[in-house]
């Protein structure tokens, strides 16, 4: 199991914990609102019947003192509102008393949204007269019944930031630690480069035939490309006006000697042949090596690969069609992450640095155009004319 999967797995994993916990919060909450829904109904039912008894005629003196202050007064939290039978506002509590004076429709807007809340509590005041009861949850519970939302989403925001800002923070040392590496092996390559050189122009010396010293100079001179490729990590790259079909061209030609036989490799020109596009020429030629090398492994050193330019209004378009294993649509976005492979060997950093040299330094795109799996893949680069 290579390191992007790991790292899926303890994403999954951690994402599930957060998502149980949030559940288990979100639940609890709905227990403790429910129990306490039920302890204010509880109590308006008992200020209704507070509200009955100080109606009764029957009702002595001091059971009125004890219903009025123990009862009815005590009932500091829970919106109400008396009615008469036909809808008519008696009095209320706990509602805004400067809005219930001063505007006439705010106890009307009240009252139906206790209606829409509960059912009203009827007061039977004689056999056929009744006084109704509507009340609604109290702030207090309102705000408990939304506060574990606010609370997660409090969190979720703090954990977003604090993600954004340690990727931010990983990815520059990561960055940092990469063009240290290639500064490095630009460094180390140099003088093994420098003592082939020279080698090379003893063994001229020597009688050695022209075909085999020209070999011999093509991968020197490609060393030399590799070494410069290296040396231009983190540095700002000098873009150029050149013509695509040349850069594509040579690249091609190096590549097509070194691989399999059985790998049909063809260029197709569908725009001007000297369609100038500004390009860093190492740099780039790192990039067509790793699609070439991409498609030759997908289709295990056998098959055909066409190289295809276009262009289209402001754009060229360069398409590497295989006719390799083929991508799953799922991974269209995630072959281009560090460290994604579908290899046995290899640390998944061929299209990655593709897509960096592409979109970092050449402001252009790289993404899977098409693929199906046992047929084929076209990766497309679009870069600006």
């Amino acid at each position: 199991m290579n390191i992007y999967y790991r790292k899926q797995i303890w994403k999954i994993t951690l994402l599930t914990v957060a998502l149980g916990i949030a559940v288990l919060s979100l639940w609890y909450t709905e227990k403790l609102v429910d129990k306490l829904s039920k302890e204010e109904e509880k109590k308006v039912k008992l200020w209704a019947e507070g509200t009955k008894r100080l109606t009764s005629m029957e009702t002595t003196m001091s059971e009125i003192s004890f219903l009025f202050n123990t009862v009815v007064q005590n009932n500091t939290t829970v919106p109400v509102i008396l009615t008469n039978q036909k809808g008519e506002i008696v009095s209320w509590r706990n509602v805004d008393s400067l809005k219930a004076l001063n505007s006439p429709d705010y106890l009307k807007e009240e009252l139906l949204e206790m209606k829409a809340d509960h059912e009203p509590i009827v007061i039977p005041l004689t056999d056929h007269h009744f006084n109704y009861i509507y009340y609604k949850d109290s702030l207090l519970l309102t705000q408990l019944r939304y506060y574990p939302y606010a609370q997660l989403t409090v969190i979720a925001i703090f954990i977003l930031v604090s993600y954004l800002a340690f990727s931010s923070s990983r990815n520059a040392e990561q960055n940092q630690v990469w063009v240290g590496m290639a500064k490095e092996t630009a460094h180390q390559l140099g003088t093994p480069l420098s003592s082939l050189m020279g080698w090379l122009e003893y063994l001229k010396s020597t009688g050695l035939d022209e075909a085999t010293s020209l070999e011999i100079e093509k991968d020197i001179n490609r060393l030399e490309t590799v070494t410069q490729r290296f040396s231009k990590i983190g540095a700002t790259p000098v873009l150029l006006p050149l013509q695509i079909k040349s850069v594509v061209e040579q690249s091609l030609h190096y590549l097509k000697s070194r691989v399999s036989k059985k790998v049909e490799l063809e260029l197709l020109v569908q725009c001007d042949e000297q369609q100038m596009v500004p390009l860093n020429q190492p740099l780039f030629e790192w990039v067509i090596e790793n699609l070439f090398k991409n498609a030759v492994d997908a289709m295990e050193g056998e098959g055909s690969l066409k190289v295809i330019i276009s262009a289209k209004d402001k754009h060229v378009f360069i398409d590497f069609v295989d006719t390799g294993k083929g991508v799953n649509s799922s991974d269209f976005k995630r072959i281009f992450r560090p460290g994604f492979t579908t290899k046995t060997r290899g640390w998944g950093l061929g299209l990655s640095l593709a897509k960096r040299i592409v979109e970092y330094y050449h402001k252009g795109k790289i993404f899977v155009k098409e693929s199906e799996v046992g047929k084929g893949s076209t990766f497309r680069v679009m870069l600006k004319k």
